[in-house]
C-alpha cells in the first residue's frame, strides 16, 4: 500500500486503552499493542501510522503541567516527520490538556487531535474505535495546496471536532461527552466528513511553529456561592505565591454584593493579583457592565473572562504567567485572544 500521509499516534492512557480486571471489576490500562489490535481498520488507511506510549499509561486525573510539557517535546521532536498528531487520553482532564497544548503549541500549522472514549475500545459497544479512525482521518487531511485542513489542537469525540480550548467536558456517562457550547464545531463528521473553514484557524505557513515548554501553575479557581465565608475567601486570596484567580460567579458575571467581599477582591488586585471572571453557566459569557453587580466588581479590578472555559482561563494563565513576570502584561493578553479561546 501506498501511503499518502503520516499521523502520530500518542497513547497517554484513559478508558480506550483499558481493560476490565475479572478479579475487582475495575478498569485497568493494558499494552497499547492489544489497543492497536482491537482496531484493524486502521490497516485498510492509505496513512502511514507511527504509535509513541506513556510508560506506563496514565489515568487522565493525574495529568500534570509536567506532562503537558512532556507531550509539548513529543510534537515538537517528531513535528517534521508527521502530517498530523492523534494524543489518546482520560476524558476527564482532556479539555485542560487540549487548552495548555493550545497555548504551548505557538502557530501550530498541523494538527493535534485528541480524543478518547467512554467504553474500552475492547467491549463490543466502545465508542473508541470511530473516535480513533476519525481522529485519524482528520489529523491526516490536508487541501489541494498540501497545507493541513485543521491546523489547531482539536478534541474529537461522538462525531464533532471541537477547539481544544473552547471544549468542557458535559458529560460522564453518554458518548456525546464533549461541547464548544460558546464556538462551533469545526467539523462534523456522519456519512461525509464535513469542514466549516470560516471556523478553523488560520496561522501563518510560511512561519515555523514556536513551542512554549514552561508553565506557572500558582494560579486557583474558587466558585461564589450563597454563604461562601469571608475567612476563607481572604485564607485563599492570601495564598503564598499565589499570582491569579479564576472566580466562577453567577451568570453574566455577578457576585454578591459584600462590602468585605468587594474590600477583599480590590485588596488582592491592588497586591498585583490577577483575577478572572468567568460565569458557572455553560454557556454565554461575562458582561460586568450588564448588572451593577458585575459593575463593581470590575471596579475592584477584576477582569472579564469573556465566553472562556474555566479550563482555557487556568491554562492560559499559566502559559502566561510562565512568559511574563509584569502582571500587567499578563492583564493585556487576558483580555484579548491570542489562540481563539475567547470572543470580545
Amino acid at each position: 500500500m501506498t501511503y499518502d500521509n503520516h499521523v502520530l499516534l500518542i497513547y497517554t492512557g484513559g478508558t480506550i486503552g483499558m481493560n476490565r480486571n475479572p478479579q475487582t471489576g475495575a478498569l485497568e490500562p493494558f499494552n497499547f499493542e492489544h489497543l492497536i489490535n482491537n482496531v484493524p481498520e486502521l490497516s485498510l488507511f492509505p496513512i502511514r501510522i507511527s504509535t509513541i506510549q506513556f510508560n506506563p499509561p496514565i489515568d487522565s486525573s493525574d495529568m500534570s503541567p509536567q506532562l503537558w510539557t512532556e507531550l509539548t517535546h513529543i510534537i515538537i521532536d517528531n513535528y517534521e516527520k508527521y502530517d498530523g498528531f492523534v494524543i489518546l487520553h482520560g476524558t476527564d482532564t482532556m479539555a485542560y490538556t487540549a487548552s495548555a497544548l493550545s497555548y504551548m503549541l505557538g502557530n501550530l500549522t498541523k494538527p493535534v487531535i485528541l480524543t478518547g472514549s467512554q467504553l474500552p475500545i475492547g467491549q463490543l459497544r466502545t465508542d473508541g474505535k470511530e473516535n480513533l479512525i476519525t481522529s485519524i482521518e482528520i489529523a491526516a487531511a490536508k487541501h489541494e495546496d498540501g497545507k493541513s485542513m485543521v491546523p489547531e489542537v482539536g478534541i474529537y469525540f461522538n462525531g464533532h471536532l471541537l477547539r481544544g480550548n473552547r471544549t468542557t467536558k458535559q458529560s460522564a456517562d453518554e458518548f456525546d461527552a464533549f461541547e464548544s457550547f460558546n464556538y462551533p464545531h469545526l467539523v462534523e463528521a456522519g456519512v461525509n466528513i464535513t469542514y466549516h473553514e470560516e471556523q478553523i484557524l488560520k496561522p501563518d505557513f510560511s512561519k515555523p511553529i514556536s513551542p512554549h515548554f514552561r508553565l506557572d501553575n500558582n494560579v486557583i479557581v474558587f466558585t461564589i456561592f450563597p454563604g461562601i465565608r469571608e475567612d476563607l475567601v481572604r485564607h485563599i486570596i492570601a495564598t503564598p505565591n499565589l499570582r491569579s484567580i479564576v472566580m466562577r460567579t453567577y451568570g453574566s458575571g455577578n457576585a454578591p454584593q459584600r462590602p468585605w467581599l468587594l474590600n477583599a477582591l480590590k485588596e488582592a488586585t491592588n497586591n498585583g493579583k490577577i483575577i478572572i471572571n468567568i460565569s458557572q453557566c455553560m454557556a454565554g459569557k461575562v458582561e460586568m457592565g450588564r448588572y451593577d453587580t458585575g459593575y463593581q466588581l470590575k471596579s475592584a479590578g477584576v477582569l472579564s473572562g469573556y465566553d472562556s472555559t474555566v479550563e482555557s482561563a487556568v491554562t492560559k494563565l499559566m502559559y502566561l504567567q510562565a512568559r511574563f513576570d509584569d502582571q500587567d502584561t499578563i492583564r493585556e493578553y487576558m483580555r484579548k485572544s491570542i489562540r481563539g479561546e475567547i470572543s470580545c
